[in-house]
């Protein structure tokens, strides 16, 4: 949704955040004036709340009206309303349809989208290979989460065979990309081969981005490990978890 948007005038990200409701506008003339990028844009800020009155119904209502211009985006976005709820009921297999649309139009994200509810059965029947060729195919697009849970697969077996240096390659590159769970997948790995130095920048980098649901993960699995180079990390990941638990009380 970052793309830059053009009719008139010209709404960058910067423009965005510096005067939202001139921003707004803009976005909202050239929406009714037909223009798909600005519909989804629309539906974002309504989504976000961001120069305009939050408004998760009208957002979805862009949405479906960008995605049956053929915006990928938007039907992603779609897809996440239907699925999540907002701004109308669930309907998880009305989100499978609209990830599987973006997907095929060549959307990372709804390629990740799709592939999470083909590995889980919801809304859609289970089928792990297909969401296996989904991940793999955002995979290679650049798709940092993608990346991450296709190491997965590789480090478990499932579906392929298990294949502990493809799975080290990819949550390597997963890592580098800035996911945290790719980060934290990595650092992970990279304690069986005695890497400790890199597994603590890992882990550190993945502690500074995570969210609290994560880390609460992470910190359980660390102390589990008890691995005995890695306790200042351990303990780092449970002051952090007892920060944001106070932050949240």
């Amino acid at each position: 949704m970052s793309h830059v948007l053009q009719r008139r005038e010209t709404v960058t990200p910067e423009q965005l955040a510096a005067d939202p409701r001139q921003a707004a506008r803009w976005i909202l003339a050239a929406a009714e004036a037909g223009e798909p990028e600005a519909q989804a844009l629309l539906g974002q800020i309504l989504l976000d709340g961001r120069g305009i009155a939050r408004d998760p119904a009208l957002a979805r209502a862009w949405f479906a009206i960008a995605a049956g211009r053929g915006h990928a985006m938007a039907g992603n976005m779609l897809g996440r309303c239907c699925e999540h709820g907002w701004g109308g009921p669930a309907d998880l297999p009305a989100a499978a349809r609209h990830y599987r649309a973006a997907a095929e139009r060549g959307l990372d994200w709804g390629m990740y989208n799709y592939a999470n509810l083909l590995a889980t059965g919801r809304g859609t029947e289970r089928d792990e290979p297909r969401a296996l060729a989904w991940y793999r195919r955002a995979a290679e697009l650049g798709h940092a989460k993608s990346m991450n849970l296709l190491g997965r697969y590789y480090e478990e077996g499932r579906v392929v065979a298990a294949d502990a240096q493809t799975a080290l390659a990819w949550y390597r590159r997963s890592a580098e990309a800035g996911d945290f769970r790719g980060q934290f997948s990595y650092a992970t790995a990279l304690t069986s081969q005695d890497r400790w130095d890199e597994a603590r920048h890992w882990l550190l980098a993945a502690l500074e981005l995570g969210h609290l649901k994560f880390l609460r993960k992470a910190r359980d699995e660390l102390q589990r490990a008890a691995w005995p180079q890695l306790a200042e990390i351990t303990a780092a990941y449970a002051r952090r978890c007892s920060e944001l638990e106070a932050a949240e009380s």
